[in-house]
């Protein structure tokens, strides 16, 4: 069985949430403490939401730098899958482990509601599951997800098929109206909605659940 190793900082408050949403999907999860140097035995790491350091500074610009990180980093650059949720992708970005980088929403706004998502790529470790072009209904819940890139690496991301999802209808300003991306090889995402909101029907969709059983199936092969 996939054990998933879920990363928990001071202000992390989706640590459960992804717990859940991993068990949902056929798994084992385990919380590794951001003070630890090793992941230990896990098949795939998640960076949560939440405040990571109570976002000071910057949203996920101290967490970046938490012990913990050092191991993600090695895990991922032997092609571990990573995924980054919310204040997750800001650490990942923060730690440049995928391009862009996460500033205030446009309008200075925190937003918090269900957003459609467009499917743009099946090209990375969640996607799997997944169909060109499918819509998906998730909700965000951020004050720091307006995504930004340079041009020229935008037009990176769109060639080299790393924008995974995009809004509809741009809730937030980012640019293209990314809402998330993969790095070149496609074995770490982050994004900003919450798939783990949406991993059960209950919770008034189920849309995000094929992310984690796209991790856990390990069917994506990083190139």
């Amino acid at each position: 069985m996939t054990n998933v190793g879920v990363i928990v900082f001071p202000g992390t408050n989706c640590e459960m949430d992804a717990v859940s949403a991993v068990e949902t999907a056929g798994g084992v999860a385990e919380f590794i403490w951001h003070g630890e140097k090793n992941l230990g035995d896990v098949d795939a790491v998640i960076v949560p939401g939440g405040f990571a350091h109570g976002d000071y500074l910057r949203s996920g610009a101290i967490a970046r730098f938490s012990p913990v990180m050092e191991a993600v980093v090695r895990f991922a650059a032997e092609g571990g899958p990573v995924l980054g949720i919310c204040n997750g992708f800001q650490v990942l970005a923060e730690a440049g482990l995928v391009p862009g980088a996460l500033q205030k929403n446009a309008g200075l706004k925190f937003v918090c509601k269900p957003v459609k998502l467009m499917v743009e790529s099946t090209s990375n470790v969640v996607s799997t599951q997944y169909e060109l072009g499918q819509e998906l209904t998730i909700p965000i819940n951020h004050f720091e997800g307006n995504y930004t890139v340079d041009s020229k690496t935008l037009h990176e991301l769109e060639d080299n098929k790393q924008v995974f999802l995009r809004y509809v209808d741009n809730p937030n300003g980012s640019v293209a109206s990314i809402a998330g991306v993969s790095n070149r090889a496609g074995n770490v995402v982050g994004l900003m909605p919450h798939p783990e909101r949406a991993s059960n029907t209950l919770l008034g969709s189920a849309d995000g659940l094929p992310m984690f059983v796209s991790l856990l199936t390990n069917s994506f092969v990083a190139s």
